[in-house]
């Protein structure tokens, strides 16, 4: 028996979330969900969204809710940060484990003896052979910053 799609396990647990009356669930898997339909109607892809597609729709809403994090905690909203905290724990569950900074650190390192990489200028040589790497396993900014640290 083959695994439920992404999609498939986004609406089912969306349904459990609903029954068991659980608002923080309920709330991150409807924001997953919208963001889903938005990909599927902007015409972005042209036969519906493979779960390459999905993941990085997810990973896009979960960068979104950290930046909102950011946000509430920069202007002392901690009740807020909270709720968002929780929601993105839960929309977490549908993405690849993330690398923690020392397994990114290994593989930055290794893309920049693998490209030649010596000074700031080939960042931009380095950047996409890293993302297409780690694709979905790490957020942009953290690699920028071991790229920065280790070309700069």
């Amino acid at each position: 028996m083959s695994q439920p799609s992404l999609l498939d396990r986004v609406n089912n647990d969306l349904k459990d979330a609903m029954r068991a009356k659980d608002d923080t669930a309920k709330l991150a898997l409807r924001s997953v969900k919208s963001a889903i339909l938005e990909a599927q109607k902007s015409g972005n892809f042209s036969e519906g969204l493979s779960e390459e597609d999905l993941t990085q729709v997810i990973a896009k809403t979960a960068k979104q809710r950290r930046d909102t994090i950011a946000e509430y905690e920069r202007v002392g909203r901690a009740d807020l940060a909270a709720n968002e905290s929780a929601e993105l724990a839960i929309i977490e569950r549908y993405l690849p484990r993330q690398l923690s900074p020392e397994e990114l650190e290994v593989i930055v390192r290794a893309v920049i003896a693998e490209t030649g990489a010596t000074s700031m200028r080939e960042m931009n040589v380095v950047m996409p052979a890293i993302l297409q790497q780690v694709a979905g396993q790490a957020d942009g900014r953290a690699i920028n910053q071991i790229v920065r640290r280790l070309l700069g």
